[in-house]
C-alpha cells in the first residue's frame, strides 16, 4: 500500500477518529523520553518492575527455606545474599533507567570520562560502608558463627551475650538476654574475639568464686559449698571446690560445675551465692569484705581545746 493511499484512508476517516487520534499522539508526546513528564513516567514503571522482581526473589527464597526440612541451607547466608539480590536488583534497574533517559545517558557518559577521579572520591567516602559488606560477605563464607547462635563478644557497654538475630549487609543484631538488641558493624564484629557459647557442645562448665575469712575452717565451708552444689537439680556435675587464691583478708574458692547451657550456668551462679550466704550465716563462716583501719597519729590543738571545753 502506498503513501497516497495511508492519506487517502487519513482523510476518509470520522472527525471524531481523528480528533482521538491527535489525543494519543499529543500523550506519546508527553510521555516521551526526552521529556520531564516522560522521565517521570517511565521511572514510576522501572520502581514498579523493581519493587515487583525484589517480592519475586524474596518470595522464592521464602519458598526454598521452607521445603529446606534437613537444614541443608545455612539461613544466615540465604538471609544475606537475599539482601544481596535485592541490592542488585535495584542496581540494575537504575542502571537501565538511565540509559533510556537521554539527559541521564549524557551525563552517565560524562561521568565515565571522569571515572578515576570520581572512584578514588567514591572510595573514600564509602570506605566504612564498603569494608562493612566485605566483612559480611566473609562472615558468610567462613561462617564463625550462624543465625540463633548465642555469642560472648566484647562490646562498648561491656562483655555482651545475645543470640545472633540478622546479618545485613554493614551490620549484625543480637538479641540479648533481657530484650535488648546489640548492633555491631560486620567489620568491628569480624575483627573482635568473639565466643561462639553453641558451636560443637551447649554443655558449659559454670566457674563461681566464693571467699571465706581466714579464721574459718576451709573444710567446713569446702563442704557446706560441694552439698548446696550436689542438691541443685540445674547442675549436672560437680568438678570439685579447690582453694584456688589466697588473698589479702580471704581464702578463695573456685567451685566448678557443669551446666546444660551458659543460660543455665548464669542461673545456677546466682542461686549457688544466694544459698552459700545464707548457710555461711547460719554455720557462722565469715564471708570477708573490704574494710579500712584509721589510725590519727596526732589531734589538732583546737579539737581537743573544743573537747576540754564541753567537758568543764
Amino acid at each position: 500500500m502506498t503513501g497516497a493511499s495511508f492519506r487517502d484512508i487519513y482523510t476518509l476517516l470520522p472527525q471524531e477518529d481523528l480528533m482521538n487520534w491527535t489525543t494519543i499522539q499529543g500523550w506519546l508526546t508527553h510521555l516521551h523520553s526526552d521529556t520531564w513528564s516522560g522521565a517521570l513516567f517511565i521511572l514510576a514503571l522501572f520502581i514498579i518492575g523493581g519493587m515487583l522482581m525484589s517480592q519475586m526473589i524474596k518470595r522464592t527464597i521464602r519458598l526454598i527455606v521452607a521445603r529446606d526440612l534437613d537444614n541443608r541451607l545455612d539461613r544466615m547466608a540465604v538471609s544475606f545474599l537475599s539482601k544481596v539480590a535485592t541490592a542488585v536488583v535495584w542496581v540494575i534497574t537504575l542502571t537501565l533507567y538511565t540509559h533510556m533517559i537521554p539527559a541521564l545517558d549524557k551525563l552517565a557518559t560524562a561521568l565515565l570520562a571522569s571515572v578515576s577521579v570520581a572512584s578514588v572520591v567514591f572510595g573514600l567516602a564509602a570506605q566504612s560502608t564498603l569494608s562493612n559488606f566485605v566483612a559480611g560477605m566473609s562472615l558468610i563464607f567462613y561462617r564463625p558463627f550462624r543465625l540463633g547462635d548465642k555469642l560472648q563478644i566484647s562490646a562498648p557497654t561491656g562483655v555482651e551475650t545475645g543470640i545472633v538475630e540478622d546479618v545485613s549487609l554493614g551490620y549484625t543484631v543480637l538479641k540479648t538476654f533481657d530484650n535488648r538488641r546489640v548492633i555491631m558493624s560486620n567489620s568491628s564484629i569480624s575483627s573482635a574475639t568473639m565466643i561462639n557459647l553453641s558451636a560443637r557442645e551447649l554443655r558449659t562448665m559454670a566457674i563461681i568464686t566464693i571467699s571465706i575469712g581466714y579464721d574459718s575452717d576451709i573444710d567446713k565451708a569446702r563442704a557446706l559449698i560441694l552439698e548446696i552444689a550436689s542438691g541443685m537439680s540445674t547442675i549436672e556435675e560437680v568438678v570439685g571446690c579447690p582453694v584456688t587464691n589466697l588473698g589479702a583478708s580471704s581464702v578463695d574458692f573456685s567451685l566448678r560445675v557443669w551446666c546444660a547451657d551458659s543460660g543455665v550456668a548464669a542461673g545456677v551462679t546466682n542461686d549457688v551465692l544466694e544459698a552459700v550466704k545464707k548457710r555461711f550465716d547460719a554455720a557462722g563462716i565469715e564471708i570477708p569484705y573490704a574494710y579500712q583501719n584509721i589510725v590519727v597519729k596526732e589531734v589538732p590543738a583546737a579539737l581537743l581545746q573544743e573537747k576540754e571545753a564541753k567537758a568543764a
